[in-house]
């Protein structure tokens, strides 16, 4: 790279610290109006979980300028935004999970340093294909495993080896994502061949729709999990599309979508009851039973947020079960209303627009996908919580990311940002040419 090239690229770089600094502003401040609100002082834990936030997303931001100059500026600052943001609803709602929250958010970002340092290219993990497609698969499964798997609120999603239980699928989804990539690139000829753009795939270019189905679907008559199940087809069918550049297979998936989950209604009681709780959220003779009145207990509170919301700490979003997790997206509704989702949504819009402008600009097969489906596990997981919190679709245990409690999904979300950033960047030689 020449010196100029160096010199334009350098505004970039002081933009995305300026970005970073006013989200953690943003965050922290959200942190003092809680304690305003719930309390009338600010927090004297301010002082401490501030400093942590603020410098573990700083010395993150260092280490993006010394191994990744060129990377997106957006990317790090509105991944701060949302996580200070979720860990000051946290703390309103339940201050011990909090605190192992910023403890999750401080591993999060070793994580995010770690694979930024050991990933130096993105193009080196096309070289392990199928180890990483069989370590992805092997942690997709493992909960199943007996005496390793736990169930917990119906889906067994859970590992527990001693002390420490985590959601090992949470990070087999990137090692997935990252094999799809590989595999997809190096087959992009073949499922591009046909008469058509809107034909339909020949019956062999189907095989790997056909197993990606079948996985799905494994994934939810055996662990019980409707969102994950979902998540998995969806990111496939959105990566073979971009691979094929061929509509028909979105048109194809969402059939074998339908069906898939017409089977799954059929076959588990589980998922049965989940569409009962969408069904009959508010039916007076059902909104006191737990399930049914989670559902309401967030409309209500997001309907008693209205347009500008009751304000930080002024609210009852406590009164909402698993507030912290699968319906913090209600208590930010409730406190900060109908504007302040609205901007959290346009976060995770900026978020997810920059990272397909990533994919976008990237040139090889191998970068545009890995970006596209790393992008689109962000994606469909907001649509899923939002979408079920809502009522738009049946409620599925999926995180909001950065922002949900949850140390397995925040730790891999942070490893998603440091790929996509890594995608955006280039390898890391490029920073000692001149």
């Amino acid at each position: 790279m020449s010196r100029s090239a160096t010199t334009e690229r350098s505004p970039r770089v002081s933009n995305g610290l300026w970005l970073l600094l006013l989200a953690l502003a943003a965050g922290i401040g959200a942190y003092a109006l809680v304690g305003l609100g719930k309390r009338g002082r600010v927090p004297p834990s301010i002082e401490l979980y501030g400093s942590l936030i603020a410098a573990g997303f700083i010395g993150a931001w260092f280490v993006v300028r010394k191994v990744a100059r060129r990377a997106d500026p957006v990317l790090l600052p509105a991944a701060a935004l949302l996580s200070a943001l979720g860990f000051a609803v946290i703390w309103r709602l339940k201050p011990d999970l909090a605190v192992e929250q910023v403890t999750w958010l401080g591993v999060g970002l070793v994580a995010f340093v770690v694979t930024l340092v050991l990933v130096r290219d993105d193009r080196m993990l096309d070289a392990y294909t199928y180890t990483i497609g069989l370590a992805g698969l092997i942690l997709l499964l493992l909960p199943i495993v007996p005496g390793l798997g736990r169930t917990i609120n119906g889906a067994r999603l859970w590992v527990a080896i001693g002390p420490i239980s985590f959601q090992p699928a949470e990070f087999g989804k990137v090692l997935i994502v990252i094999f799809l990539a590989s595999y997809l690139a190096d087959k992009r000829e073949m499922l591009a061949a046909g008469s058509g753009r809107f034909s339909l795939p020949r019956a062999k270019d189907l095989g790997p729709l056909m197993i990606a189905w079948a996985t799905s679907l494994a994934v939810l008559f055996l662990e019980k999990d409707l969102g994950a199940s979902l998540l998995y087809f969806a990111v496939f069918v959105v990566m073979l599309w971009i691979a094929s550049g061929r509509p028909m297979f979105l048109i194809v998936g969402l059939g074998l979508f339908v069906v898939g989950a017409w089977i799954g209604y059929l076959a588990l009681s589980h998922v049965q009851l989940r569409v009962d709780y969408w069904l009959n959220a508010l039916n007076p003779d059902k909104v006191y039973q737990l399930g049914y009145g989670q559902l309401a207990q967030g409309w209500f509170g997001m309907a008693s947020g209205g347009i500008v919301g009751t304000g930080l700490g002024l609210g009852s979003p406590i009164l909402i079960p698993y507030a912290a997790t699968d319906f913090i997206f209600a208590a930010i509704g409730e406190e900060l209303g109908l504007l302040g989702t609205s901007a959290l949504l346009l976060i995770y819009l900026a978020l997810i627009g920059r990272s397909l402008r990533v994919a976008v600009e990237r040139d090889d097969a191998f970068g545009k996908l890995l970006a596209t489906g790393l992008t689109t596990i962000v994606a469909v997981q907001t649509f899923v919580i939002v979408g079920g919190v809502t009522r738009l679709i049946p409620l599925t245990g999926i995180t909001l990311p950065f922002v949900s409690y949850g140390g397995s999904s925040l730790v891999a979300n942070f490893v998603i940002l440091a790929l996509l950033i890594r995608v955006s960047a280039g390898p890391w030689y490029r920073k000692v040419t001149t």
